[in-house]
């Protein structure tokens, strides 16, 4: 994977491109709820936590670890979230999506769905993965539902697994889409978006 290269991916609903740190204006507007924080790893609810996260998935793409995406909801033209891939294995044919949060009012309206299915092709159409894998915290059921709608796999739950907020030791649930599911997702979960427009 080339981390240099700006990776632009769209369908019919969602456009993602790489996160800047010229997006933090614009991510002002949708991160400064609390509530889109309360399970992930990190916050970003306020300018000084917000500008953190950015500046640390900025990082990550330098150190050739995460690679952080705008998400930009093309029904509205508006910033919506972000999203990553991480542990990128390209050699073991494997990758991880998360650090996704997309703002309240975009919940529930098939952003979140578009923007994986935009992740999805390119993790396995382009990069030739083999399997991707989803994580959230044990307490997030929300996220996990939200998983299971989209026809990934619950694998199980690794107890104990990371600190997050506050250095609590969370459970994180693992999830997964194998390329042979793919295929079939993409005309079913997937079908209103399967286009390169």
């Amino acid at each position: 994977m080339d981390f240099a290269q700006d990776i632009i991916l769209e369908n019919n609903r969602a456009q993602l491109r790489p996160l800047t740190a010229q997006d933090f204006e614009g991510l002002q507007s949708v991160a400064f709820d609390p509530e889109l924080w309360q399970f992930t790893l990190t916050r970003g609810d306020d300018r000084i936590s917000l500008a953190a996260y950015i500046a640390a998935a900025v990082q990550g793409r330098e150190q050739q670890q995460r690679y952080p995406f705008l998400i930009v909801d093309k029904l509205t033209n508006q910033v919506a979230g972000s999203t990553s891939y991480y542990n990128i294995n390209l050699e073991d044919g494997r990758l991880s999506i998360g650090y996704t949060w997309v703002g309240t009012e975009f919940q529930r309206s098939g952003l979140n769905r578009a923007a994986k299915h935009l992740l999805f092709r390119h993790a396995f159409d382009v990069l030739a993965c083999e399997r991707v894998e989803l994580e959230t915290d044990a307490h997030n059921l929300k996220s996990q539902a939200a998983m299971r709608r989209m026809g990934a796999t619950e694998e199980g739950t690794l107890r104990s697994h990371r600190y997050t907020q506050g250095g609590r030791r969370r459970d994180t649930v693992i999830f997964s889409v194998l390329k042979p599911e793919w295929h079939h997702l993409r005309t079913t979960t997937f079908k209103d978006f399967d286009n390169h427009g």
